[in-house]
């Protein structure tokens, strides 16, 4: 399942900014509950390499199914595993939306593409999974172009990542080349990760 809940509380527990922004670690940098302060427990190995994978599972909002499904193709790429996986995580279209500024947080950008308001290359599409490739458009509707909470994400968001080029003026954004890893988050140790999958496979 797809976790659903204060995405503030979850970064308390697993000690990570889900946002990228840090601000919901800055006030209280421990686990939520009455115990957060105390939970010292030294993890065992296998704790570590579950622990990275819901971190990265849950900053991109993905179910398991979906997250497996796409390390299964990071295997199949000539790339190293680990960040064969993050890159096809980051060409997400929600994913996009939001690194393009339409969406102030990814879940607000799944909520767009679920709903309509968001085009591919002048196409509607609603699979906030779907994977875009290099040189797609991204794009608003002229007919949703007075929403709000996109115009106001994209006041917000001064600047968006340098692997995507984006028109504030005409609501659209292009996906122009694939991220190095020091572009994606760094405080996520991939190959614990695929080790976690070793494991199952």
């Amino acid at each position: 399942m797809r976790y659903t809940g204060s995405d503030w509380k979850k970064s308390r527990h697993l000690n990570f900014s889900i946002l990228e922004t840090g601000k919901e670690l800055s006030r209280r940098p421990y686990g939520p509950g009455q115990h957060g302060k105390d939970r010292k427990k030294k993890a065992s190995e296998y704790g570590k390499q579950l622990l990275e994978k819901q971190k990265l599972r849950t900053m991109y909002g993905v179910n398991e199914r979906q997250f497996r499904r796409l390390f299964m193709l990071a295997l199949k790429s000539k790339e190293v595993t680990g960040f064969a996986f993050m890159k096809l995580l980051e060409s997400r279209l929600d994913n996009l939306v939001f690194r393009m500024g339409f969406a102030r947080t990814r879940k607000a950008a799944r909520q767009l593409v679920n709903h309509g308001h968001v085009l591919v290359n002048g196409k509607k599409v609603t699979i906030p999974s779907y994977l875009c490739s290099i040189n797609d458009v991204i794009s608003i509707p002229e007919k949703d172009q007075n929403m709000k909470v996109i115009k106001e994400s994209l006041e917000i968001i001064a600047n968006s990542c340098a692997y995507v080029n984006v028109d504030k003026e005409h609501f659209s954004g292009t996906f122009v080349r694939e991220p190095s890893r020091n572009e994606l988050p760094l405080d996520i140790a991939e190959s614990q990760i695929v080790e976690y999958y070793n494991r199952k496979l």
